[in-house]
């Protein structure tokens, strides 16, 4: 067997990110689905961590099975399906600016706000949906980003993600998000305990060199940076000298692997 690279030799587990890593636009990335049948028949254990606020965990398991993945609901971590737990714990009471298709994932609406948990609304985000939303924040709110991305890569092309509408509140409101997503370091070891190891054991993979890469190596786990998605080649020097591994792809990085 071929010695594995040195970021890679305590590796016993991953994170893996969605769009760009698994699936780009309305396709499997090549050689995705034969990855994560390869690390079942190696019983290298993973989960599948996403930044995505538009769609529900099991909206996007269906996805995946349509694209010839085979996972289920329960190996989908979203900042979505941990945002109940987190208002909960601060005893917030959200008014929701998400995208329709997340409610299913998010906690119910308060009829009396007291924050604003906000995701990528999309073509949601209206001047009526941001105004309602920074209404309840200038009154002394909370504000919670389940992520707050840039920008990601769509099947149209470059999309803008929730990350410059959370700017636009933070500015207007002069408040300062509290992140659920990605690179959030609870959300990376909410993840990894789900994996039974310990966080230097397992890696996140993705394709964005600042979201997924960098987060998670502050959060104490190893970086995998891949060459699909929105994948620049600037990005690679940046991620290596940040000490992550870079790869071709998820089913070289694999290979890597084993």
């Amino acid at each position: 067997m071929a010695q594995k690279p040195e970021p890679l030799q305590k590796v016993e587990g991953l994170l893996i990110d969605v769009g760009g890593v698994l699936y780009q636009g309305d396709e499997a990335i090549e050689g995705s689905a034969e990855a994560l049948a390869l690390l079942r028949e190696r019983h290298i254990p993973f989960r599948l961590l996403t930044n995505t606020t538009r769609t529900a965990r099991a909206r996007l398991a269906e996805k995946l099975h349509r694209f010839g993945f085979d996972v289920a609901e329960e190996e989908i971590v979203t900042p979505a399906s941990v945002a109940g737990a987190i208002l909960a714990r601060d005893g917030a009471k959200p008014h929701l600016l998400v995208h329709p298709d997340l409610l299913p994932d998010c906690p119910e609406e308060a009829a009396r706000p007291d924050a604003v948990l906000m995701g990528d609304a999309g073509e949601h985000f209206t001047f009526e949906a941001m105004n309602r939303a920074f209404n309840v924040l200038i009154e002394g709110g909370r504000l919670y980003a389940l992520g707050r991305n840039r920008f990601f890569r769509g099947d149209k092309g470059f999309e803008l993600d929730a990350g410059p509408f959370v700017a636009a509140l933070e500015y207007a409101a002069e408040v300062e998000a509290v992140l659920i997503g990605k690179p959030a370091r609870d959300f990376f070891l909410t993840a990894a305990k789900e994996l039974g190891l310990m966080p230097e054991r397992i890696a996140m993979v993705g394709d964005d060199v600042e979201g997924d890469v960098e987060g998670a190596i502050a959060a104490g786990l190893p970086g995998v940076l891949v060459k699909t998605g929105k994948f620049r080649e600037a990005d690679e020097a940046r991620a290596k000298k940040g000490g992550a591994h870079v790869a071709a792809s998820l089913h070289s990085l694999v290979e890597e692997m084993t």
